[in-house]
Protein backbone atom coordinates (compact mmCIF):
# COMPACT_ATOMS: atom_id res chain seq x y z
CA UNK A 1 0.00 0.00 0.00
CA UNK A 2 1.74 3.39 -1.16
CA UNK A 3 1.30 6.58 1.03
CA UNK A 4 -0.93 9.27 -0.24
CA UNK A 5 1.89 11.66 -1.04
CA UNK A 6 3.93 9.05 -3.29
CA UNK A 7 1.46 9.00 -6.29
CA UNK A 8 2.22 12.75 -6.30
CA UNK A 9 5.48 12.06 -5.87
CA UNK A 10 5.89 9.57 -8.68
CA UNK A 11 4.04 11.81 -11.08
CA UNK A 12 6.12 14.21 -10.44
CA UNK A 13 8.96 12.01 -11.35
CA UNK A 14 7.80 10.88 -14.26
CA UNK A 15 7.15 14.69 -15.43
CA UNK A 16 10.92 15.83 -14.65
CA UNK A 17 12.18 12.62 -16.49
CA UNK A 18 9.65 12.94 -19.12
CA UNK A 19 10.43 16.71 -19.48
CA UNK A 20 14.21 15.68 -19.47
CA UNK A 21 13.86 13.36 -22.66
CA UNK A 22 11.67 16.47 -24.31
CA UNK A 23 14.97 18.17 -23.86
CA UNK A 24 17.09 15.81 -26.10
CA UNK A 25 14.05 16.07 -28.51
CA UNK A 26 11.93 13.07 -27.58
CA UNK A 27 8.72 13.29 -29.41
CA UNK A 28 6.96 10.02 -28.28
CA UNK A 29 8.15 11.74 -24.40
CA UNK A 30 6.51 14.73 -25.15
CA UNK A 31 3.51 13.27 -26.73
CA UNK A 32 3.26 11.51 -23.25
CA UNK A 33 3.98 14.71 -21.56
CA UNK A 34 1.43 16.45 -22.96
CA UNK A 35 -1.52 14.00 -22.35
CA UNK A 36 0.06 14.60 -18.97
CA UNK A 37 -0.29 18.39 -18.33
CA UNK A 38 -2.60 19.71 -21.29
CA UNK A 39 -6.02 19.63 -19.23
CA UNK A 40 -4.55 21.62 -16.38
CA UNK A 41 -2.32 24.03 -18.73
CA UNK A 42 -5.86 24.42 -20.07
CA UNK A 43 -7.77 24.54 -17.04
CA UNK A 44 -5.15 27.24 -15.56
CA UNK A 45 -5.06 29.35 -18.50
CA UNK A 46 -8.66 29.31 -19.32
CA UNK A 47 -9.41 30.61 -15.47
CA UNK A 48 -7.02 34.18 -15.98
CA UNK A 49 -8.20 34.82 -19.57
CA UNK A 50 -11.96 33.74 -19.25
CA UNK A 51 -12.69 32.50 -23.02
CA UNK A 52 -12.47 29.24 -24.30
CA UNK A 53 -11.18 30.27 -27.74
CA UNK A 54 -8.19 32.36 -26.38
CA UNK A 55 -7.37 29.82 -23.88
CA UNK A 56 -6.81 27.28 -25.94
CA UNK A 57 -4.52 29.12 -27.96
CA UNK A 58 -2.56 30.12 -24.87
CA UNK A 59 -2.89 26.55 -23.89
CA UNK A 60 -1.09 25.18 -27.33
CA UNK A 61 1.65 28.43 -27.36
CA UNK A 62 2.45 27.26 -23.82
CA UNK A 63 2.97 23.78 -24.36
CA UNK A 64 4.91 24.48 -28.19
CA UNK A 65 7.32 26.76 -25.90
CA UNK A 66 7.66 23.79 -23.54
CA UNK A 67 9.23 21.39 -26.66
CA UNK A 68 11.36 24.51 -27.73
CA UNK A 69 12.15 26.04 -23.89
CA UNK A 70 12.89 22.22 -22.70
CA UNK A 71 16.59 22.21 -22.63
CA UNK A 72 16.68 25.93 -20.51
CA UNK A 73 14.76 23.60 -17.46
CA UNK A 74 16.46 22.79 -14.42
CA UNK A 75 14.97 20.42 -11.91
CA UNK A 76 16.83 21.88 -9.50
CA UNK A 77 15.12 25.28 -9.30
CA UNK A 78 11.70 23.15 -9.17
CA UNK A 79 9.10 21.06 -10.53
CA UNK A 80 8.40 20.07 -14.23
CA UNK A 81 4.80 20.66 -13.44
CA UNK A 82 5.32 23.73 -11.47
CA UNK A 83 7.73 24.94 -14.55
CA UNK A 84 5.25 24.02 -17.24
CA UNK A 85 2.18 26.15 -15.09
CA UNK A 86 4.41 29.31 -14.23
CA UNK A 87 5.00 29.21 -17.91
CA UNK A 88 1.13 28.88 -18.55
CA UNK A 89 0.29 31.57 -16.09
CA UNK A 90 2.84 33.98 -17.45
CA UNK A 91 1.70 34.06 -21.13
CA UNK A 92 -2.20 33.61 -19.97
CA UNK A 93 -1.72 37.49 -18.06
CA UNK A 94 0.46 38.31 -20.80
CA UNK A 95 -2.65 37.50 -23.18
CA UNK A 96 -5.22 39.37 -21.40
CA UNK A 97 -2.90 42.50 -20.63
CA UNK A 98 -2.49 42.58 -24.32
CA UNK A 99 -6.11 42.08 -25.46
CA UNK A 100 -6.58 44.84 -22.73
CA UNK A 101 -4.10 47.02 -24.59
CA UNK A 102 -5.59 46.53 -28.06
CA UNK A 103 -8.58 47.27 -26.47
CA UNK A 104 -7.62 50.80 -25.40
CA UNK A 105 -5.92 51.76 -28.18
CA UNK A 106 -9.33 50.71 -30.09
CA UNK A 107 -11.40 52.66 -27.73
CA UNK A 108 -8.48 55.71 -28.13
CA UNK A 109 -8.79 55.27 -32.16
CA UNK A 110 -12.13 55.03 -31.88
CA UNK A 111 -12.72 58.16 -30.12
CA UNK A 112 -10.31 60.43 -32.15
CA UNK A 113 -12.00 59.42 -35.51
CA UNK A 114 -15.74 60.91 -34.33
CA UNK A 115 -16.17 63.84 -36.18
CA UNK A 116 -19.20 66.41 -35.07
CA UNK A 117 -22.41 65.81 -36.05
CA UNK A 118 -21.86 69.79 -36.43
CA UNK A 119 -19.46 72.23 -37.53
CA UNK A 120 -18.90 73.62 -34.41
CA UNK A 121 -16.67 76.70 -35.96
CA UNK A 122 -19.58 77.88 -38.53
CA UNK A 123 -21.89 77.78 -35.86
CA UNK A 124 -20.16 79.66 -33.28
CA UNK A 125 -19.62 82.17 -36.42
CA UNK A 126 -23.35 82.38 -36.95
CA UNK A 127 -24.30 82.79 -32.91
CA UNK A 128 -22.07 85.78 -32.98
CA UNK A 129 -23.52 87.05 -36.29
CA UNK A 130 -26.93 86.02 -34.61
CA UNK A 131 -26.20 88.25 -31.53
CA UNK A 132 -24.49 91.14 -33.26
CA UNK A 133 -27.67 91.02 -35.91
CA UNK A 134 -29.71 91.40 -32.47
CA UNK A 135 -27.67 93.80 -31.16
CA UNK A 136 -27.75 96.34 -34.21
CA UNK A 137 -31.53 95.99 -33.51
CA UNK A 138 -31.83 96.87 -30.47
CA UNK A 139 -30.23 99.84 -31.25
CA UNK A 140 -33.14 100.74 -33.20
CA UNK A 141 -35.39 100.92 -30.64
CA UNK A 142 -35.97 104.04 -28.63
CA UNK A 143 -33.95 103.67 -24.59
CA UNK A 144 -37.19 103.40 -23.00
CA UNK A 145 -38.43 99.94 -25.30
CA UNK A 146 -34.79 98.84 -25.58
CA UNK A 147 -34.76 99.34 -21.36
CA UNK A 148 -37.87 97.46 -20.94
CA UNK A 149 -36.78 94.23 -23.55
CA UNK A 150 -33.78 93.78 -21.75
CA UNK A 151 -35.22 93.99 -18.35
CA UNK A 152 -37.76 91.88 -19.42
CA UNK A 153 -36.15 88.78 -21.58
CA UNK A 154 -32.27 89.16 -20.97
CA UNK A 155 -32.14 89.57 -17.44
CA UNK A 156 -35.77 87.70 -16.91
CA UNK A 157 -38.09 90.36 -14.61
CA UNK A 158 -41.90 90.24 -14.96
CA UNK A 159 -43.88 92.84 -16.89
CA UNK A 160 -44.83 94.00 -13.32
CA UNK A 161 -41.34 93.99 -12.12
CA UNK A 162 -40.14 95.90 -14.83
CA UNK A 163 -43.02 98.59 -14.77
CA UNK A 164 -41.76 98.81 -10.85
CA UNK A 165 -38.20 99.40 -11.93
CA UNK A 166 -38.94 101.90 -14.49
CA UNK A 167 -41.14 103.61 -12.17
CA UNK A 168 -44.18 103.65 -14.76
CA UNK A 169 -47.67 102.19 -15.59
CA UNK A 170 -47.63 98.50 -16.31
CA UNK A 171 -49.92 99.07 -19.66
CA UNK A 172 -47.57 101.59 -20.61
CA UNK A 173 -44.81 98.90 -20.12
CA UNK A 174 -46.55 96.42 -22.07
CA UNK A 175 -47.46 99.07 -24.86
CA UNK A 176 -43.55 99.91 -24.98
CA UNK A 177 -42.36 96.14 -25.05
CA UNK A 178 -45.27 95.24 -27.86
CA UNK A 179 -43.93 97.82 -30.33
CA UNK A 180 -40.28 97.58 -29.14
CA UNK A 181 -40.96 93.70 -29.96
CA UNK A 182 -43.05 94.37 -33.62
CA UNK A 183 -39.60 96.87 -34.31
CA UNK A 184 -37.30 93.96 -33.29
CA UNK A 185 -39.24 91.81 -35.71
CA UNK A 186 -39.14 93.52 -38.24
CA UNK A 187 -35.51 94.55 -38.32
CA UNK A 188 -34.56 90.58 -37.71
CA UNK A 189 -37.02 89.79 -41.16
CA UNK A 190 -38.66 87.14 -39.09
CA UNK A 191 -42.08 86.80 -40.29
Amino acid sequence: MRRPGAASRERTSELDRLLGRVAAGDTAAFERMYDEVAGAVYGLILRVVRDAAHAEEVAQEVLIEVWRSAPRYDPSRGGAMAWIMTMAHRRAVDRVRSEQAASDRADRAGRREITPAHDEVAENVEKRLEHERVRRCLDTLTPLQRESITLAYYEGYSYREVADMVATPLGTVKTRMRDGLIRLRNCLGVA
